[in-house]
């Protein structure tokens, strides 16, 4: 014990030497994962202060006194390993640096072009991967690769018309390709059903058309004024037909809503009421114009809305209102009237296909002052 201590060792056994550069037990895996030669993946970008050995290895890789040819084969072989592990965006680069190459070789340009779709199509962008394939098979009309990928692409994009003659393009080539034969098959049945849904569509869309003309022909023999919002392409609205929709409105219940007429000839219409007072509104999905305001506030007001705190709003002590906005004018709204009468109004306007009203309490201060800047005409 004595010796030990004078020698300064606690009686633990001595560590082995190490010899330089060995690596460390506790971290060997790390730095071996450092060693170029033992590398799994390449790093993304390299520093060459800090990682001598592989930009060393880069430099004589892709020398520059290489032929242009020698470095865009090796941009390929570099770019198939990486999409051999499914890293395509790292494949795409290399084949994009190879193109950069321009070196003359229109085979190994065709092969680049295409193996750089592959990486395109499996990235998802497919019209980026079709354009590779249009090249290559222009550099290389019979490379099978390039027009199946290319047939792949148009499937994709849903143009079967193309990606059947690509096919069969292809198949000129090689008539067996079990690929191309299939791919062919699939084209032509997606095509039948794309035709056929086109078909029922434009069948729908005159039908559609034949009935917004009856609605539109129904709301002018009633003499009901519309505004109704233009399109991006037209200045004014003309005499011609409309989307009649809630535009310019978003409450929830509204979603879709739409005039509409009934099996007996009569419109129904979408009714947004207003309670300014609150700032509350109430919608009306089909407001049958043969009905009157008052019979709606019954059923609206059988019970006191949680908001209306002073039990104002009873369906006989409310008062109607609708807003010429051109005069800036309001009119009063008889509730024993039906949503006809007051659509027929010389001063009323349909904004959107939604007619409006404003609901307020009767002889409520907040109506007072609202109406004290405002012409009214009342009943």
């Amino acid at each position: 014990m004595a010796e030990a201590e004078q020698d300064g060792v606690s009686g633990a056994p001595a560590a082995p030497p190490r010899y330089r550069g060995a690596l460390h037990p506790d971290t060997w895996e790390q730095e071996l994962e450092a060693i170029p030669m033992f590398m799994k993946r390449c790093p993304a970008e390299i520093d060459a202060a800090r990682q001598p050995e592989l930009a060393c290895l880069q430099s004589l890789l892709f020398d520059e006194e290489r032929s242009p040819a020698e470095l865009a084969s090796m941009y390929k072989n570099e770019g198939n390993e990486y999409f051999k592990e499914k890293d395509y965006g790292r494949a795409l680069a290399a084949y994009s640096e190879g193109l950069r190459r321009r070196c003359g070789d229109a085979e190994l340009d065709a092969v680049l072009l295409s193996n750089r779709a592959a990486a395109h199509f499996h990235l998802g962008n497919y019209r980026s991967a079709l354009n590779d394939a249009i090249q290559a098979k222009k550099l290389k009309p019979t490379h099978l690769k390039a027009i199946i990928r290319g047939a792949l692409c148009h499937m994709e994009l849903k143009n079967f018309v193309e990606a059947i003659a690509w096919c069969e393009e292809g198949l000129q080539i090689d008539s067996k390709e079990k690929k191309l034969v299939e791919m062919r098959a699939k084209a032509d049945k997606l095509k039948r059903t794309q035709d056929r849904d086109a078909r029922k569509a434009k069948v729908m869309e005159k039908k559609e058309q034949c009935q917004k003309e009856v609605l539109l022909a129904a709301i002018k023999e009633r003499n009901i004024k519309l505004i109704l919002e233009p399109s991006d392409e037209e200045e004014e609205v003309s005499g011609g037909l409309a989307e009649i929709s809630l535009d310019g409105f978003h409450p929830g219940s509204a979603t879709g809503a739409k005039v509409h007429l009934d099996a007996d000839g009569s419109l129904s219409w979408p009714v947004l009421f207003l309670y300014p007072e609150h700032e509350q509104t109430d919608f009306t999905v089909a407001f049958h114009e043969g009905s009157r305001f008052i019979d709606h506030l019954m059923v609206m007001f059988a019970e006191l809305p949680p908001w209306d705190l002073e039990k104002k709003y009873l369906p006989n002590n409310l008062e109607l209102y609708f807003e010429d906005e051109e005069r800036e004018e309001m009119y009063e709204v008889n509730p024993e009237h039906t949503l006809l009468q007051v659509l027929q109004h010389e001063r009323y306007f349909v904004k959107a296909g939604t007619p409006t009203v404003l609901v307020f309490a009767k002889r409520s201060p907040f109506s007072k002052k609202y109406f004290s800047s405002k012409k009214v005409h009342r009943l």
